[in-house]
């Protein structure tokens, strides 16, 4: 049992008995724990007091004495916790029948009704989202300070949507108020005008918060769209909150696409993080930005949000990850079936839980996924063939593809890398740009 499963399957188990999961320090120190690190240690890490991280790790350890329904320590928890796991999955075994015990751990595929195709955000609850250490935990500390400013960038369907959830909901735990907008879902007309764009911000946001709408009472075409959207946050939305306001901006480089917009709305956001060194008013809203790149646009280096406060770029899955994301599925896979699967997908999260998602359900061997999954009747058809359309709409970026298939360095102007790496078809790796992996290279071959 590695520390992210067991991460893992005990904060689901704390969620089904209190409802709460765990918080972003009780997180940190059972990962510190795991690792036979020392509170100290521990604390330094997170710029705590020793004091305090021994006050919440007996909090922590006396939880997950209630879960498990014996006494641990920091010195016992971790034997505890593998035979508390060993002795879940011996009680499960023998109340299923022999014939599904095909698969090894066949305690969780047994709990088949809670599998969730994978697609879209990976739910709260959900067993299937693989924590990626230390991300979230500090993404969880650093939402709570005040003036925060986190900048969450990887191409899509990496899980920016379902941490971003995540980040939202351990806000609310803590009892900040959130909203979040997906800029994906604005109508292209709202992006042709500054004053239209802000407007519809605001009126968002207001909605967001469930109040009134006085746009009139707090725009003045006389002061221009950035002094009015400054001002009604400041005078109208933040005082009439009681507690700071978390507010997150999913797929904001769909503004990328109008620089005139991006250029005045980016620098808008970065002010009022500035801001926020100063006045307590602006301490009280705390700004998540989720985007896919970092767009083809260059903006003013003291006026760009994306170079400011917290970056987080979220990484593919490692082996470690991987195999605990098998397990879920009852795939009790050894390093040589990751390997396997790496060397076609890599470790992209949505590539690699459609592979294990299959294979566990139609209960195929591993090397008919792999021979399968570079054609057209594979479990990828569907997401291939959308990028497909996408490159034969655009005749340059389908020729730059072939030619990156066909192991070339074409020549790509920025708009080229901004589009394929928001598709999360590249990666960009000392300068040199590469298709992400032998699933694109074999599919992408011909694209005309």
């Amino acid at each position: 049992m590695d520390v992210t499963a067991a991460l893992c399957t005990l904060d689901r188990s704390i969620f089904a008995k209190t409802g709460r999961h765990l918080s972003s320090l009780q997180s940190a120190i059972f990962y510190g724990a795991w690792l036979g690190q020392k509170y100290h240690d521990i604390a330094e890490a997170y710029h705590c007091s020793d004091a305090h991280i021994k006050v919440v790790g007996a909090e922590l350890w006396e939880l997950i004495s209630e879960v498990l329904e014996e006494p641990v320590s920091k010195k016992t928890f971790r034997v505890a916790l593998e035979r508390w796991e060993n002795s879940l999955m011996s009680a499960e075994e023998t109340a299923i029948t022999p014939s599904s015990l095909s698969l090894p751990a066949a305690r969780v595929a047994s709990a088949k009704s809670d599998w969730q195709f994978p697609e879209g955000q990976v739910k709260l609850d959900s067993r299937f989202y693989i924590d990626r250490p230390p991300i979230e935990a500090r993404c969880y500390q650093a939402v709570l300070q005040p003036g925060a400013l986190l900048c969450i960038k990887a191409p899509r369907q990496m899980g920016k949507t379902s941490l971003l959830a995540r980040i939202l909901h351990h806000a609310r735990q803590q009892d900040l108020r959130t909203v979040v907008l997906d800029l994906q879902q604005v109508d292209s007309k709202t992006f042709q005008d500054l004053d239209r764009f802000l407007q519809w911000f605001c009126a968002m946001v207001t909605r967001g918060l469930e109040l009134p709408l006085k746009l009139a009472d707090y725009w003045d075409e006389l002061f221009g769209s950035k002094i009015c959207c400054k001002d009604y946050f400041a005078s109208y939305l933040l005082p009439q909150l009681k507690q700071p306001l978390v507010l997150a901006l999913d797929e904001v480089d769909e503004v990328f696409q109008y620089p005139e917009i991006a250029d005045s709305f980016f620098a808008l956001l970065r002010g009022w993080h500035e801001e926020a060194k100063n006045s307590e008013l602006w301490q009280n809203l705390r700004l998540v930005l989720a985007h896919s790149t970092a767009g083809y646009i260059p903006l003013n280096i003291n006026q760009s949000p994306f170079n400011v406060g917290l970056p987080i770029e979220l990484p593919e899955f490692n082996a470690e990850q991987i195999g605990a994301l098998a397990r879920c599925y009852g795939l009790d896979w050894q390093a040589t079936e990751i390997e396997r699967l790496t060397s076609m997908v890599g470790g992209h999260p949505y590539l690699v839980q459609v592979a294990l998602y299959h294979m566990a359900r139609d209960r195929m061997p591993l090397s008919a996924f792999l021979r399968l999954a570079p054609t057209e009747s594979s479990p990828y058809a569907n997401h291939l063939r959308r990028h497909l359309l996408t490159l034969q709409q655009q005749p340059q970026l389908a020729s730059v593809v072939e030619k990156l298939a066909a192991g070339g360095e074409p020549d790509l102007t920025s708009l080229d890398i901004f589009l394929l790496d928001r598709m999360g078809s590249i990666q960009l790796r000392d300068d040199r740009v590469r298709l992400r992996c032998e699933l694109y290279r074999q599919y992408f071959r011909n694209v005309h």
